[in-house]
């Protein structure tokens, strides 16, 4: 009979933190983007075959465990319509969402009465605090490996979008007294308009099995 240590579920490989460190302007743009496409696709074949909630739990921390330059290293340059590109734009939104979740908390709660979508589709409670918006951006991560691939890119579609109408009431707020902050926060709301756009798009290249 095999003992315990045979039977316990291997440790997931992850990201090679030395290989990936030696991505950035050392390899031609075809081999970038060959590395990029084959880790983006094995780490959702993965994920999506894989039960154990260690395992999907390392997969939503990716950024924590491999380091946000390491990540950036492999997906940062892919395009937008690319599975390695709409990875890494959901892995920047949890990861904003993670260090910062009071500010997006606050974003959310003034935004989601003018944002375009449904609340229940960007999944947050009513009147969210830190620990809600933690908790939906990990959500959108857990879709990508347990659920539909495409709900996830257009939950985090919904969630940018919300956020962006927040920073612009934001922005609004701040004009006559820190123009500056102001101008910066446009730019950050018309940003977050941008990744839904793409996010948006991904997800249809997905349904029609398009986006590797």
């Amino acid at each position: 009979m095999p003992d315990s240590e045979s039977r316990r579920p291997r440790r997931p490989a992850m990201l090679d933190p030395v290989q990936a460190e030696e991505l950035p302007g050392g390899l031609d743009p075809a081999v970038r983007s060959q590395v990029a496409h084959t880790t983006a696709a094995a780490l959702v074949h993965h994920g999506r075959a894989n039960e154990d909630p260690d395992v999907l739990a390392r997969l939503i921390a990716l950024v924590e465990t491999e380091g946000l330059d390491v990540v950036a290293a492999l997906w940062s340059d892919a395009p937008a319509a690319t599975l390695p590109g709409a990875l890494w734009r959901l892995y920047v939104l949890r990861e904003w969402v993670r260090r910062d979740p009071g500010t997006v908390a606050d974003r959310y709660r003034l935004g989601v009465g003018a944002a375009p979508v449904h609340e229940v589709v960007a999944g947050v409670a009513d009147a969210p605090g830190p620990a809600d918006v933690r908790a939906v951006a990990d959500a959108v991560l857990s879709g990508v490996y347990t659920g539909d691939l495409d709900v996830a890119l257009e939950r985090a579609a919904s969630f940018c979008r919300v956020l962006a109408a927040g920073a612009a009431f934001d922005a609004d707020h701040l004009d006559t007294v820190d123009p500056g902050g102001a101008v910066r926060l446009t730019h950050g709301a018309a940003s977050l308009v941008r990744t839904a756009e793409e996010l948006e798009h991904a997800a249809a290249l997905w349904r029609a099995g398009r986006l590797e």
